[in-house]
């Protein structure tokens, strides 16, 4: 088999190859990534996990999810947006969460900015849909980042936005089907 390509899961569907790895991948993909999320608070979420994982491993990320939600306030954006220092205080000490205070920081922060958002946060960020997606064969095709998704991070940062970068734009719009990088031969395509 080349090294990149769908591979058969334990039900013997072809799958992206990096799902296989372990049974949160395995979930994750077969459910969630990249399908239609569609409203500011799940977009608010992905936003945030990706910036979190920034530097990380997914697998982290998903394994403390549930944590994050908690501590998070489920992602609600005005609660977040409503943290103050006693919070960041609070979160830093949470075992269950990432602890940085830059990634805590950036979350209250985009929190805010999505509050002063004329439209809101889904509708800004799926503006970004490509018009004409590629259809990645192996995962070798799989970008880390689109002229899209930079676009995107640029009005982002414009809007206060912090931990948004190109690539951490990307992996949320994947998260979020505004991009569908499941290979052509995954089942989940």
């Amino acid at each position: 088999m080349t090294k990149g390509l769908p591979e058969p899961g334990p039900d013997g569907r072809l799958r992206c190859p990096w799902s296989l790895s372990s049974p949160d991948y395995l979930t994750y993909h077969d459910t969630e990534w990249g399908r239609p999320v569609r409203e500011d608070t799940g977009i608010f979420e992905r936003l945030c996990l990706e910036a979190f994982q920034s530097g990380l491993s997914w697998l982290t990320i998903l394994r403390k999810r549930e944590n994050f939600r908690q501590a998070f306030a489920g992602f609600d954006i005005a609660a977040v947006a409503d943290f103050g220092p006693g919070d960041v205080d609070r979160l830093m000490t949470d075992a269950g969460i990432v602890r940085n205070n830059a990634k805590i920081t950036a979350a209250i922060a985009n929190a805010q900015a999505a509050l002063r958002l004329p439209v809101g946060l889904a509708e800004l960020v799926w503006r970004y849909e490509p018009d004409s997606p590629a259809v990645p064969k192996t995962l070798a095709d799989v970008p880390s980042k689109s002229p899209e998704s930079t676009a995107m991070s640029r009005e982002l940062r414009k809007l206060g936005f912090r931990f948004t970068g190109p690539v951490t734009a990307y992996a949320a719009m994947q998260a979020c089907g505004i991009v569908n990088d499941h290979l052509a031969d995954c089942f989940s395509r």
